[in-house]
């Protein structure tokens, strides 16, 4: 007993010292989609201000592939020490039900660090699409079903799952059409190629304001200060379609408690710089709370959307080998 409670203080006095001199070289954060795409510009926000309140590099990598599977399985294995570390969006919450079989356990395999930034989603269509409101687009998607075509960024993405999700709210199966990424989707949509998609206001809100595509709902309880002519799903008549594309930052499992303590700190001070709620604001996305940059709110959510999404997923019949 003697020799494992030494053992023990030992350990914390070990993680101490880590978090003492933590961090004393560049930190690198994956980011498990593109360069350019909204997850991207989040990680490299916040990487910024988080190596500015630590006085260190964080440097961001894109380890694209497999759904974004690819990132976490290389967080799940790496060195628990606190320099790799992964901004992840609302997939790593879906990935359980997508996928049979993943290489880690998503609810154990990582030490959250904090919430990071929450963005709605916006139903829009290429701009001539015949319908002027959200009830008449749902009724039109329910007259044509499959003659309509919907794009999205890959099992996964924001806009496959917000499809998945409006699909099943109306009874209704389109025609999906898969993409390579988001960039792609707003081209086809703008030159329309494609009937319409669903994809977070970090990406809709700048064509929607330009008007070369057409809105017809954000998925929030309320409306968006930078979208306020555009109405949500319930007041257009359909409950029950709410979703948020929410960011958050982990490091791997066993990542000591001081480091882990240290990176939040780091977080929560980015999120509540002014600077960088400016830059969020502008894309129509909400940073997180000092409250919610926390460890303990980041596997409450995460816990929280895996229970939400596997019956929704699971009954749309669309898994990943």
């Amino acid at each position: 007993m003697r020799f494992l409670a030494v053992l023990a203080v030992a350990s914390v006095s070990i993680g101490s010292a880590q978090a003492a001199d933590f961090p004393s070289r560049p930190v690198t954060v994956m980011v498990p989609y593109a360069a350019g795409g909204p997850t991207d510009a989040i990680a490299r926000m916040t990487a910024e201000g988080m190596g500015r309140a630590l006085g260190q590099q964080f440097v961001v990598e894109n380890v694209t592939g497999a759904g974004g599977t690819l990132a976490s399985t290389r967080l799940a294995r790496s060195e628990p020490d606190g320099y790799t570390l992964m901004v992840h969006h609302i997939g790593i919450a879906t990935a359980p039900a997508l996928y049979r079989k993943l290489p880690f356990d998503t609810k154990t395999a990582f030490a959250p660090i904090g919430l990071i930034s929450d963005a709605p989603s916006t139903v829009i269509a290429r701009a001539d699409f015949p319908a002027n409101s959200f009830p008449e687009l749902v009724a039109k998607i329910k007259a044509e079903k499959t003659n309509l075509t919907y794009a999205h960024a890959g099992l996964g993405a924001s806009s496959h799952l917000c499809g998945t999700l409006f699909q099943s709210a109306i009874g209704v199966q389109m025609t999906t059409v898969p993409y390579k990424g988001n960039a792609p989707i707003l081209t086809d949509l703008i030159g329309k190629q494609i009937d319409m998609t669903c994809d977070q206001t970090t990406n809709t809100t700048g064509p929607i304001k330009e008007g070369k595509v057409k809105a017809y709902a954000v998925t929030a309880p309320k409306r968006v200060a930078q979208l306020p002519d555009v109405a949500t799903p319930e007041e257009g008549g359909l409950k029950g379609f709410e979703m948020s594309t929410w960011h958050g930052i982990y490091a791997p499992k066993g990542t000591p408690d001081a480091v882990v303590a240290k990176l939040s700190e780091a977080l929560q001070k980015t999120v509540t710089d002014p600077t960088f709620m400016d830059r969020l604001s502008k894309i129509s996305t909400t940073p997180a709370s000092k409250e919610d940059a926390t460890p303990e709110a980041l596997q409450k959510r995460l816990i929280s959307e895996i229970d939400r999404w596997d019956p929704v997923i699971k009954a749309a019949g669309q898994f990943a080998d």
